[in-house]
């Protein structure tokens, strides 16, 4: 449990998502966890988990603080609330499908999305898939300068709160998408800091919640700690240095991932899936590097003609 728990937690540093959508179905599938205490138990590690990871993206500037607070004034007590809707709905096989299901769509939606953001900036040629100083971006890697919406920030927040507390998944999931979606200035490592900061005190909020009327398991938790720190502590240091295509990349097959797991696929058709659409991705990666370093003589023709022109009287 504590090795999983490793596992799932570099992809959580690295990518600010994947912790309740990998770490409870991990729980359940793997090790008999009933849903109700993994979904305890996790959110309870996610608490010490999260500031592990959002510290290191602090000490490197990648957090934007505005977001971290309008998003918190809707998630924090919608994350507590949701706990106690959780109770009222009750746990039985129906509600919990209907909820697996529609995470899965939102997830397979989201990386559809993050596709289309890549080719798209790819055919644009704004640099923001290298991780450089694109459009909204700063050559130290500090925040870039966005312009706040206030009222669709506290809605995200709001919905993504409510989520973790009943399933502990969204925190970075559907959080960091909808940021996405708001905010396509912010570079990928920006994202994932403001992401991974934000979702600690909805955690907090969601944890207490559990703590008081779900279904925690001490044994469960500390394995999880024990793997969890220094995993998301790792990732952390890749993320707040690795390239922004790179964290792109990764962070669409982790959205593929939980969808799949939403949807009950098994651990070795989902590893084979994965397997595919990693070697489809890097195929993909090399052609698109192979044209851009191919040499585009014609231009320069053409302006050395027009400079010759210019030298006759």
């Amino acid at each position: 449990m504590a090795l999983g728990s490793f596992l799932v937690a570099i992809v959580v540093g690295l990518t600010g998502m994947g912790g309740g959508a990998l770490m409870t179905p991990m729980l359940v599938t793997f090790f008999g966890v009933s849903p109700l205490a993994a979904v305890s138990s996790d959110l309870v590690a996610a608490a010490v988990m999260k500031p592990v990871g959002s510290a290191v993206h602090y000490r490197q500037g990648t957090i934007n603080m505005r977001l971290v607070g309008w998003l918190c004034l809707g998630s924090v007590p919608a994350a507590f609330s949701g706990v106690l809707l959780a109770r009222a709905l009750g746990h039985g096989a129906r509600v919990e499908d209907v909820i697996s299901k529609a995470m899965g769509v939102a997830l397979l939606i989201a990386a559809a999305g993050l596709v289309v953001r890549g080719w798209l900036s790819y055919r644009g040629r704004s640099g923001t898939a290298g991780g450089g100083t694109g459009k909204g971006g700063a050559a130290d890697g500090g925040t870039p300068e966005i312009r706040i919406r206030p009222v669709p920030t506290v809605l995200v927040g709001l919905v993504g709160g409510l989520v973790v507390g009943i399933t502990s998944v969204g925190s970075g999931s559907l959080i960091i998408v909808a940021l996405l979606a708001l905010y396509p200035a912010l570079k990928a490592n920006q994202l994932v800091g403001t992401d991974l900061l934000q979702a600690v005190p909805l955690v907090f909020a969601a944890a207490l919640g559990h703590l008081l009327f779900g279904d925690f398991r001490m044994e469960v938790t500390a394995a999880l700690l024990v793997g969890s720190v220094p995993g998301v502590y790792l990732g952390s240091k890749v993320s707040s240095r690795a390239p922004g295509g790179l964290i792109r990349r990764v962070l669409a097959l982790v959205l593929v991932a939980s969808a799949l797991k939403m949807f009950g696929v098994g651990a070795v058709p989902l590893a084979w899936i994965l397997v595919v659409l990693a070697s489809a991705t890097v195929a993909v990666w090399l052609v698109l590097r192979s044209r851009e370093a191919r040499p585009e003589p014609r231009p320069a023709a053409v302006r050395e003609d027009v400079s010759a022109d210019q030298l006759v009287p």
